[in-house]
């Protein structure tokens, strides 16, 4: 049922591209873009782990062009939250929240450039990037925005996200290296509990464990951790929480004596500022994969099988190791295959 939901939704976004191919105005991919560069509209994607995979791009722009007016165009609460605190961030615009002010703040408007990150036909992005006024506008190579956008950027699908949001610089004849592609966190407000944790740990001596996974399928059982906890009872250990496991860290911390017990984390940048001070992260498939990577942390992911996950979403820049559930369930991982990995990554990074 789930999946033929799925199929119907694709179908749908497919057949709506091909109208506006139909009826927009032709644009003919190839063209070079000319002429100044003083505004740019970014249609960001809607999870967290989107944004932070976002930043490098931000970053690039900032130093390329100082003066540049960046623009982020958001569709979920927390892209929009989490852009408001990018420096490198002109303005951040939500499309569904308030229509009058995204008319008047956007639509209204002519940007020199617009890009839209989606490598793929996306309802609600080809339909900003048909309304929103640019003079050129750049896509992901995809027959589907074939006609849509003055350039289509051709690089494989399975390229990481980060590096597929930094090849728009090859517009503008810039090819920065792989160290200047790693994503960051933008400061967000810090409370004094964390403060004051922070000051208690001794760096690079713990190991962090994320309980949270976003979907059902990528969450680990509270039991499996618990073994795990038990296996290493020679280690020590933070865990880490969103809202909804905030219950499942509580009992874990009060359990077992080599969990050090931490505050909850308010925001990304609060869990960022604890994942900076770990030896090594054990995490389902979520954003923390890709804040360990702004951190230069060595982490263990646990997936599903699903390829696009592992090569577009997966930990960038950093020592890691992953454990591809047989099932498509991660909490059909054994705490055997997590051991073992463990000490595979342990070794990798002395």
């Amino acid at each position: 049922m789930k999946q033929r939901k799925k199929k119907k939704k694709r179908v749908l976004r497919q057949v709506f591209a091909r109208f506006l191919q139909l009826t927009a105005p032709k644009r003919t991919s190839g063209i070079p873009f000319t002429g100044k560069l003083r505004s740019i509209a970014i249609l960001a994607q809607e999870k967290l782990g989107d944004s932070v995979l976002l930043t490098p791009l931000l970053k690039n722009l900032r130093i390329q062009y100082p003066k540049l007016a960046i623009h982020i165009i958001t569709f979920s609460q927390s892209s929009f939250d989490f852009f408001c605190c990018d420096p490198n961030v002109t303005a951040v615009h939500q499309v569904k929240k308030n229509p009058l002010n995204y008319f008047k703040e956007v639509l209204t408007h002519r940007f020199d450039l617009l890009f839209n990150t989606k490598d793929h036909p996306s309802t609600h992005f080809l339909l900003q990037s048909a309304l929103i006024r640019a003079r050129y506008k750049v896509g992901h190579a995809c027959e589907f925005h074939e006609g849509l956008f003055d350039h289509l950027i051709a690089i494989p699908f399975h390229s990481h996200m980060a590096m597929k949001n930094c090849a728009l610089l090859t517009l503008f004849g810039s090819h920065p290296p792989n160290d200047q592609c790693r994503p960051s966190l933008p400061p967000m407000p810090v409370s004094d509990a964390i403060v004051m944790f922070l000051q208690k740990i001794a760096v690079k001596t713990i190991i962090g464990i994320n309980l949270s996974a976003g979907e059902m399928n990528r969450q680990w059982l509270e039991k499996s951790w618990e073994e795990l906890l038990q296996l290493y009872s020679d280690e020590t250990f933070i865990v880490l929480s969103g809202p909804e496991g905030r219950e499942e860290k509580q009992r874990i911390e009060t359990r077992f004596s080599n969990v050090l017990a931490s505050p909850s984390t308010q925001n990304i940048y609060e869990a960022g500022l604890i994942i900076a001070t770990v030896k090594l992260l054990i995490t389902p498939d979520t954003s923390l994969i890709h804040v360990a990577s702004c951190y230069d942390i060595p982490v263990i992911g646990l997936y599903r099988e699903a390829p696009q996950d592992l090569s577009r979403f997966g930990p960038l820049f950093i020592p890691f190791e992953l454990i591809i559930s047989a099932t498509g369930e991660v909490s059909d991982i054994s705490v055997t295959a997590v051991a073992e990995k463990v000490q595979l990554l342990a070794k990798k990074v002395e």
